[in-house]
């Protein structure tokens, strides 16, 4: 059963106050509040056995490495990933790809070869490539979005060729909240021996991604936007391509034996996480994927599901305000704006009625210029909202509109 009262009771941050107002908190895609589940697990951990963990033989390093690599179960089971070596934790989606982009890109990229991504991704989508690009002498391709905010895939079929190494798309828009044909672009790709990377910061939480059913190569994925500490990341990679890459960084605990004639390096997973990893975040996001499973990840996406469907209707019942990305696929995000108001301007009224949102480009540059706009309002779900929340949110959109136009 799905219970949004339990589930609101969970998150002690929702009960606060901002401006006297009751917080209502629609900024999920750029962090989510945290459980009480989570923060006592973490609290806990320091308390009774924190300890750096694959360092020692005494108990507390036993049991906290023991808690580490059972994270490492958690997520793989999450996922669905095949093994326990396709699991590397990051700090980050960000450091994620960049390690893809460093340790993929020296072993496969050459002078000439080309990667694809996509109009709509975020920077740390696209700057990575760009910089191994510039170091390789390789050149990036982009597969465009039409005003609806679809990708057309069509124009993928004239941008693959021999010279393609790698294909890095989003799951879901974290500017747009449009949900791509992932799948499909998997299964072209592959058709030509392509692998293919998915950023899943923003579909991660509010989809179940199966990366077996998906066929994709490599996953991204953040631990804060799902509940968990900031902090921690995951890199999911097929078992074939991570053996085959270098390490992205070196030091300790990714190593099996150093001289000053040779360093030998530790197999998978080890082999990517070099110095003491944020292994009480780890913990953290085992505990934040259990949290989950507890609601089921379907109840998640048809909760929230309702809520975007109940937020375009609402706004769409709004005159001078534009909506982005009217896809009918869409999750987790709404971005808009109220005509020739400054996106700004609305948040910062917003705001002082103690509701969270943001409001700039995104880090999604090329998203904007697409609309010829500078940035847009962003609202974007989680499983604590509510459709009374959205009530305010509109009201707060109206008010918005009355004192600036």
């Amino acid at each position: 059963m799905f219970d949004i009262n339990k589930i609101r009771s969970d998150f002690p941050i929702i009960n606060e106050k901002v401006y006297g107002r009751p917080l209502i908190y629609l900024d999920n895609a750029a962090t989510t509040q945290k459980p009480l589940v989570v923060l006592n697990k973490t609290t806990e951990f320091y308390k009774t056995i924190n300890s750096n963990i694959h360092r020692g033989v005494h108990y507390l390093s036993e049991q906290a490495s023991a808690a580490y690599e059972n994270a490492r179960k958690t997520v793989k089971d999450f996922i669905n990933a095949r093994s326990l070596t396709e699991v590397i934790f990051t700090r980050s989606t960000t450091e994620s790809i960049n390690l893809l982009a460093d340790s993929f890109g020296n072993t496969y990229v050459r002078e000439g070869d080309e990667i694809i991504i996509t109009e709509m991704e975020h920077h740390s989508n696209i700057v990575p490539w760009q910089v191994l690009c510039e170091r390789r002498g390789a050149h990036l391709k982009i597969i465009p979005f039409d005003d609806n905010g679809l990708l057309l895939i069509d124009k993928l079929h004239d941008l693959i060729n021999i010279k393609t190494k790698l294909i890095a798309i989003n799951h879901v828009s974290n500017a747009l909240g449009v949900v791509n044909p992932v799948k499909d672009i998997i299964r072209m790709a592959h058709q030509h021996n392509i692998p293919v990377l998915i950023d899943g910061a923003q579909s991660i939480q509010h989809l179940p991604v199966d990366v077996q059913d998906l066929d994709c190569d490599f996953l991204a994925f953040s631990g804060h936007k799902m509940y968990a500490e900031t902090g921690v990341g995951i890199l999911y990679g097929k078992e074939k391509w991570l053996e085959a890459m270098p390490p992205y960084q070196t030091g300790g605990g990714m190593i099996t034996s150093v001289s000053f004639d040779e360093t030998k390096f530790a197999g998978l997973p080890q082999k990517f996480e070099a110095g003491t990893v944020n292994y009480v975040g780890a913990i953290s996001l085992a505990a934040a994927i259990e949290y989950l499973r507890g609601i089921g990840m379907k109840n998640v996406f048809t909760h929230e599901k309702e809520l975007l469907d109940y937020t375009v209707k609402q706004l769409n019942g709004m005159d001078d305000l534009t909506i982005y990305g009217n896809s009918p696929n869409r999750c987790g995000t709404i971005s808009f704006n109220l005509n020739g108001i400054h996106p700004y301007d609305v948040g910062m009224i917003l705001d002082k009625l103690g509701i969270a949102i943001r409001t700039g480009n995104h880090c999604t540059e090329p998203v904007m210029r697409h609309f010829g706009i500078k940035g847009t309002i962003r609202a974007s779900f989680a499983v604590y909202n509510t459709r009374d929340e959205i009530d305010v949110l509109v009201d707060g959109i109206k008010k918005a509109r009355e004192m600036l136009l």
